[in-house]
């Protein structure tokens, strides 16, 4: 593990430097020691912060760590560059995605058991945060994580939104700033043909969403069996992200949880980078 810590730093100080960052000099740690211990505690500790800060408060690593609450507050501060190291690695890898084919999906994250909905304070029973699973033909409560993958599996774009926002809908959230020619493939939820229309006029991407049976816009066999391999890919990836996440995120506030949240989709982006 030490290697891999070491090289987490040495991208998050490169990543801070490349935008020409300067931290306050009365800073005890700096933004990129911050940076690191919050991805190695969701890499290594179930996203539990406090573990990774007394881990890393080891002399050969950060002997001068901040206190929990200091930890937190500076935590927070830095999500800009979070999100930039992720825009970043993101960058590289459609840059190694050569034949510049992408999936997409979304995956549930719920806050609590359905049977804690009304004890659970993040949301406040707020109902547009109850969503429905229909792999699993359950409902649960919480957010959403919209995802692009490339065809490696690689995160390339994500966005989160509340459990009950329909995935057909991510389609105008989705920034696809992908390479002219791209080919993204979705399932059956994301059958939209105004934008299907639009994304190939205007960007000359080509979005292959699986078709229901009653589509207006039928495909061929060959395309069906296409779109079923192509989409393994983003199942595998959803997969490694519900491996690192804890049976519940512990979180007090929801911009907390949703912070969190962000933080696991970074770290597999980071890890799959380090392991390079």
């Amino acid at each position: 593990m030490n290697d891999e810590i070491v090289a987490i730093y040495c991208l998050c100080d490169d990543i801070l430097r490349a935008m020409n960052h300067q931290g306050d000099i009365q800073q005890q740690i700096s933004d990129a020691e911050v940076m690191t211990t919050a991805i190695v505690a969701v890499l290594y500790f179930g996203g539990n912060f406090e573990k990774a800060r007394k881990e890393l408060s080891e002399p050969q690593y950060i002997p001068k760590m901040v206190s929990r609450s200091r930890f937190n507050r500076r935590l927070h501060r830095v999500e800009p560059m979070l999100l930039m190291l992720f825009e970043c690695l993101g960058q590289a890898w459609k840059q190694l995605n050569t034949e510049s084919v992408y999936s997409i999906d979304s995956f549930p994250i719920p806050v609590c058991d359905n049977i804690r909905i009304p004890r659970s304070k993040i949301y406040d029973g707020n109902e547009e945060y109850r969503g429905y699973q229909a792999s699993k033909k359950r409902y649960f409560y919480g957010i959403k994580i919209h995802l692009m993958v490339t065809e490696s599996g690689e995160p390339v774009e994500f966005f989160l939104t509340n459990g009950s926002f329909a995935d057909v809908k991510g389609l105008r959230v989705f920034p696809f700033a992908l390479p002219e020619g791209s080919v993204v493939y979705a399932d059956k939820a994301y059958n939209d043909y105004e934008i299907e229309d639009l994304l190939l006029e205007a960007e000359n991407i080509k979005l292959s969403a699986m078709r229901k049976s009653n589509s207006q816009r039928p495909v061929p066999g060959y395309v069906q069996f296409l779109q079923h391999h192509k989409r393994k890919v983003i199942e595998t990836t959803g997969s490694l992200i519900s491996q690192l996440l804890p049976k519940s995120i512990h979180a007090v506030t929801a911009k907390g949880f949703e912070l969190k949240v962000m933080l696991f989709v970074l770290a597999l982006s980071v890890n799959l980078w380090v392991a390079t």
